[in-house]
């Protein structure tokens, strides 16, 4: 498999999906992405379904009543 395009991290983590790859996935302004680890460091990106939503809606609310204070915040930051 060859690279078919590249992005750059900034300092905030951010990077942007090139446009052959939003092409690739049907992105637009808005949608959603979903990360998916795979062995030996590899990572595929896809649009996210409703099964992904439905996953981080029931994620946030668990956090939200576990990540209480400033401490949890410093500990799992980098996560």
């Amino acid at each position: 498999m060859s690279t078919q395009a590249i992005s750059r991290m900034t300092s905030k983590h951010q990077a942007t999906i090139p446009a052959p790859v939003r092409k690739a996935l049907g992105l637009r302004a808005g949608d959603t992405v979903a990360f998916d680890i795979l062995p030996g460091h590899g990572v595929r990106l896809r649009k996210a379904g409703p099964l992904d939503m439905e996953f981080a809606r029931v994620i946030a609310a668990t956090l939200a009543s576990e990540w209480l204070s400033k401490t949890d915040d410093k500990a799992y930051r980098d996560l």
